[in-house]
């Protein structure tokens, strides 16, 4: 990872080496936290801008609502800190940034209640998640043995830290098995996610992806179907067989780090042409002209840094 100068902690500009926390934080030991992923693009003028800074700061909100904790911050202070901290780090060209609410140091136990709520962001440079290669060619996903964690056994609709160690251990399956993501179904059987990005599949020009029931509701996800609206491609959200998608005509992720990553093989069967498809090219390049500042419908979702 790159080192930035600075990571925001409660209010203050901190240098990268000092934020630190006590050994004995209490989301360390007992998983409760919220977090963002969130990603600032060099713009086609010149300048860098956040794209939908607002929406990611509103889910970090709602997920540390979830979960039982009373953010000391609100919605614009947050939104003004991910400016700033890009600023004073001069990530003019880019920048991944990671918001952070977390139990601190005080209270153990797992009543949390009176324990101090804590919320960081940092940021850094960060280039594609799957790879560049992976954004040209595609690739390759696990069904995981995983079962994505169902909403009757946590809080699936917050991005909690503790729902990542889900993720974290179907990643970790699916690598050391020789592919690059994992894709995890719900508990009824059906496609549910992959580790860290949402499921699309395009079926006879139809672009399906399964209902967010059992999903976190992801951003990128409805920039991508409202971008496929724009272009008049039938949008169907529906749950999705494991069989269907081997024999899809393409499949791709969607994610603030995954961006639009395509996929050329599932569980040893070839998706498709086995390279990235038409729609899924039309989409990821759509996605990249909004996220450059290149299409004015979309403008009002970029929040410019400089």
């Amino acid at each position: 990872m790159d080192k930035a100068k600075y990571i925001w902690m409660d209010g203050e500009l901190t240098p990268w080496d000092d934020a630190t926390v006590h050994v004995l934080t209490h989301t360390l030991h007992y998983g409760n936290g919220a977090i963002e992923g969130t990603k600032a693009y060099k713009t086609v003028d010149g300048r860098c801008a956040i794209f939908k800074l607002h929406e990611h700061t509103k889910r970090l909100l709602n997920s540390s609502k979830m979960t039982l904790m009373d953010v000391p911050f609100t919605l614009e202070e947050l939104k003004d800190a991910q400016v700033k901290l890009l600023q004073e780090n001069e990530l003019f060209n880019g920048a991944y940034i990671r918001p952070l609410v977390y139990l601190g140091y005080g209270v153990m136990g797992l009543y949390h209640k009176d324990a101090p709520v804590k919320v960081s962001i940092s940021s850094w440079e960060w280039g594609a998640y799957l790879g560049e290669e992976g954004l040209r060619k595609g690739i390759r996903l696990k069904i995981s043995s995983f079962t994505r964690t169902p909403n009757t056994s946590g809080m699936g609709k917050a991005k909690a830290v503790a729902n990542y160690l889900n993720s974290q251990m179907a990643k970790y399956e699916a690598v050391e098995a020789g592919y690059d993501e994992a894709l995890l179904r719900d508990d009824q059987g059906y496609i549910a996610e992959a580790s860290g990005a949402a499921f699309f599949m395009v079926r006879d020009g139809v672009l399906i992806s399964p209902p967010s029931d059992n999903t976190l509701e992801s951003i990128t996800q409805q920039t991508i179907i409202d971008l496929a609206r724009d272009m008049d491609i039938e949008v169907v959200r529906r749950r999705v067989t494991r069989e269907e998608i081997y024999i899809a005509d393409e499949a791709f992720l969607t994610g603030t780090a995954a961006e639009v990553t395509p996929i050329r093989e599932i569980d040893a069967r070839i998706i498709g042409a086995g390279e990235r498809g038409q729609m899924t090219e039309r989409l990821q390049s759509a996605y990249f002209d909004v996220v450059a500042g290149k299409n004015p419908a979309y403008i009002h979702h970029l929040t410019y840094i400089n």
